[in-house]
């Protein structure tokens, strides 16, 4: 384990009640009851709740503190969807919010929160550290195991007009309670599971050799990167499997919790740019990203990737630390061709002529700053788009 010195300086704040269980989507009545929240907004997905079961179970678990369903959340959710969510919420006199569904649907509902108690639109709230008061409560039911939302205070708004992402980070935002209940992942389509799995890898990785490193971070990363490794492949492989399903909604979970505290890093930067200008999936553009960052990083980073490699399973005895961390990035290339994941931003779309702009883009993505090695220049983001492309 690399070692800190005596200059080790931190800061956790991480308020979520989380329930695991198979089944626990009966359990939000009760988890209603003890937010004080009478009259729930659902907030998901149309594809949620006209072709699966997962909603109906909620509606039942609510009974009569169901106040309605809002199931206007997009991929990549925007402005416009958050606001009208709010508008909606207050006209149903909704005093609580039970997202349910992706990244998506748990930052639309993040959205709505801030909407409904500081009226107004989100484009409002914009920026870090703004509230000053509890938001609207939220209950969190994450469908996908990747982005680890439902116990961050991070959101992610698409602005579809202008093709950029907006970025917010308030501890008020954090949801009050994240139900994991393996069930409602079921049967999940094989792309998305292996998008949104890398997603999660990615956030343990960035965390774990992000400028905030701090130890408890770093047992969340390490241990959310071997719960990938592990159990992603049968997740893809098998929509059924319940145990893998499950392991993977930790590994999203305690993966988020790590990220919370450390940031990300450059591949959410760059991820971010050519999701928010080409519409490519956060997961998959964080799979064509990864190993090239993690290349780029390795001379002075190698000693922290000896340790992702060793948690990927990858036998680094008798390396050199340069060696291992190569291997770690590897390591990462391989399982995303296992899951059958894009290992090129050719292969999504992505025009090469349009990589200076996005390196250029990528410079006012918050995330960059938190990169483990100084990486907050053009020419130094365009050469890791080439080599990714």
């Amino acid at each position: 384990m690399a070692a800190y010195d005596a200059s080790l300086s931190f800061n956790i704040y991480q308020p979520t009640r989380v329930l695991f269980a198979d089944g626990a989507v009966s359990e939000l009545g009760l988890e209603c009851k003890r937010l004080g929240i009478e009259r729930a907004l659902v907030v998901t997905d149309k594809f949620l709740r006209e072709k699966t079961d997962v909603i109906a179970r909620v509606e039942k678990a609510l009974g009569a503190r169901l106040a309605g369903i809002y199931d206007g959340v997009i991929p990549d959710t925007g402005v416009e969807v958050i606001d009208s969510g709010a508008r909606y919420a207050r006209e149903l006199r909704a005093d609580g919010l039970v997202s349910v569904g992706g990244g998506s649907a748990i930052d639309t509902a993040k959205g709505m929160a801030i909407v409904i108690t500081e009226g107004g639109s989100i484009r409002d709230h914009q920026g870090s550290s703004r509230l000053q008061r509890r938001q609207t409560p939220h209950i969190a039911v994450p469908t996908t195991a990747g982005t680890g939302s439902e116990v961050t205070l991070y959101i992610v708004v698409k602005d579809h007009a202008k093709h950029e992402k907006m970025h917010f980070m308030e501890e008020r935002i954090i949801p009050d309670t994240a139900i994991l209940d393996p069930s409602v992942t079921l049967g999940m389509p094989r792309g998305l599971t292996a998008a949104t799995g890398v997603d999660a890898l990615t956030h343990a990785i960035e965390s774990y050799t992000s400028i905030n490193r701090n130890p408890l971070a770093d047992a969340n990363a390490l241990h959310a990167m071997r719960l990938v490794s592990e159990h992603l492949p049968r997740a893809v492989d098998d929509g059924q499997d319940k145990v893998a399903r499950g392991q993977m909604l930790l590994a999203a979970n305690i993966a988020g919790t790590a990220f919370n505290s450390t940031g990300v890093g450059m591949v959410h930067a760059m991820a971010h740019v050519i999701g928010a200008r080409h519409s490519v999936h956060h997961g998959t553009a964080n799979a064509i990203c990864l190993p090239h960052v993690m290349r780029f990083n390795n001379d002075e980073l190698a000693a922290r990737y000896r340790e992702v490699a060793e948690a990927m399973g990858v036998d680094v005895r008798g390396k050199s630390d340069e060696a291992a961390g190569l291997a770690a990035a590897d390591a990462v290339a391989r399982l995303i061709t296992t899951v059958g994941l894009p290992a090129r931003l050719r292969d999504v779309k992505v025009p090469e002529n349009d990589l200076p702009d996005c390196a250029e883009a990528s410079l006012s993505d918050g995330a960059i700053v938190f990169n483990g090695k100084f990486a907050a220049d053009k020419d130094l983001v365009l050469g890791v788009y080439r080599e990714a492309y």
